[in-house]
């Protein structure tokens, strides 16, 4: 990383590159691209790219629809599954309106924003996610079927767990990449597999998620499977999640190794949101047939290690002491998933809101009638979002009436789509 536009003119020129993705994220976190020749990537980094905005939902309409892209060089990498001759780079970029001002749908640079205000206040938020997926067999015209690619459970090995060889080669394709996962494994359900990744700053790990789907859905694919990112893809079975791990820096300190009470109210803004931005966090019809099964939380609440909770407290030491948020799912917008919880938990610290006591209960099996819970449905989770003054000091009016408009006349994904 820490790459210039003149390090990435460089590269395209020493490297034999003849293609280059210039990747955004429409308003529910889908990976747009367009692809560019090498003789106007300086044109990309000057001018931006036009692109018709108003094909996309959720951005603009016909009447004025050019919006630009501008690639971040930062995030110059080869993507290693295609060709070594007439090489391939991406980079993901920032979508700015003809005079280059911000697009206020773009939500990377939403994030971006957040992450500047926790900056201002001399925060820096990293963030390292714990990723599931189901991976399904095609059948012989190449469709993906529910069929699980096998019958495993949690931690088992092969040869009864049939996607370590899969995981491996994701893992591999991702360091390529500049990515670093640090463990996997098989997860409960039959074909559910999950890969963990090293926290980084909120950007880059929001960057890295979006390249994680590509790769897990590019790999799978090159070994004739499925690789499904839907939350609960088989009924009775585990859901998957998106699990977000987060720690809270000053002067190079993590609150929460030291525990210092700046931490609590940051886990206590993330609680007293949490109903509000759940849509953001579980934004399907299905995301809510996950919540309160399999270990998926259903309960606004916080416990040191207990995996019944909303929020727990894993057992880490040093730079790897955290929280771990457990509702959202892979089907987010990972920037505005970020954006949301970072926001909450900074709102905690402005108004210095007191943490709850601990939930030192297993909530799936003991009696909790005095504990809220999260939204019930996505409709739910709507409203609750649309009437929330903590979520328009985040998104602009405009953008958040755009987004459950549209959520609210859509369906999920059908199986085979995410």
């Amino acid at each position: 990383m820490g790459f210039t536009k003149y390090d990435v003119i460089q590269y395209v020129k020493e490297n034999d590159v003849k293609f280059i993705k210039l990747l955004f994220t429409d308003l529910f976190g889908r990976i747009k691209s367009i692809s560019i020749q090498p003789a106007i990537l300086e044109r990309a980094f000057e001018e931006g790219i036009s692109f018709d905005a108003g094909a996309i939902p959720g951005f603009l309409d016909s009447s004025k629809s050019d919006l630009f892209l501008h690639p971040d060089a930062e995030t110059l990498s080869v993507l290693p599954w295609r060709p070594q001759q007439g090489r391939v780079i991406r980079m993901f970029c920032n979508i700015c309106y003809p005079d280059g001002s911000p697009f206020e749908g773009d939500t990377r640079w939403l994030l971006k924003k957040v992450v500047s205000q926790a900056k201002e206040m001399g925060y820096v938020i990293k963030v390292g996610t714990e990723c599931e997926f189901y991976l399904f067999k095609l059948d012989e015209s190449g469709n993906p079927v529910k069929v699980p690619y096998d019958n495993a459970g949690y931690c088992d090995f092969a040869p009864v767990d049939k996607g370590e060889n899969v995981r491996r080669d994701i893992i591999l394709t991702l360091e390529k990449m500049g990515i670093q996962p640090e463990t996997s494994h098989h997860e409960a359900g039959p074909g559910q597999n999950e890969i963990d990744f090293k926290y980084s700053e909120a950007i880059q790990a929001a960057d890295n998620f979006g390249t994680y789907t590509m790769t897990v859905k590019t790999v799978a694919a090159k070994d004739g499977l499925f690789a499904s990112l839907m939350p609960k893809p088989i009924e009775n079975q585990s859901g998957s999640g998106l699990h977000v791990n987060l720690s809270l820096y000053k002067n190079g300190i993590n609150l929460y190794e030291s525990e210092d009470e700046v931490s609590k109210c940051f886990t206590a803004g993330i609680l007293k949101h949490i109903r509000e931005i759940t849509a953001f966090l579980n934004p399907l019809n299905q995301s809510y047939e996950r919540l309160g099964k399999f270990e998926a939380p259903l309960y606004v609440s916080w416990s040191p290690e207990n995996r019944s909770q909303l929020i727990r407290i894993p057992a880490a030491k040093g730079e790897s002491k955290r929280i771990e948020l457990r509702s959202p799912d892979s089907s987010c917008n990972q920037y505005l998933a970020l954006a949301m919880i970072i926001a909450a938990g900074l709102d905690g610290i402005k108004n210095n809101e007191e943490l709850p006591p601990a939930v030192n209960k297993n909530l799936f099996s003991e009696d909790v009638k005095d504990l809220e819970k999260l939204p019930q449905d996505l409709k739910s989770a709507l409203k609750l979002a649309e009437e929330s003054e903590f979520v328009k000091t985040v998104l602009d009016e405009k953008t958040l009436n755009t987004y459950v408009s549209l959520k609210r006349n859509s369906k999920d994904p059908e199986f085979g789509e995410l």
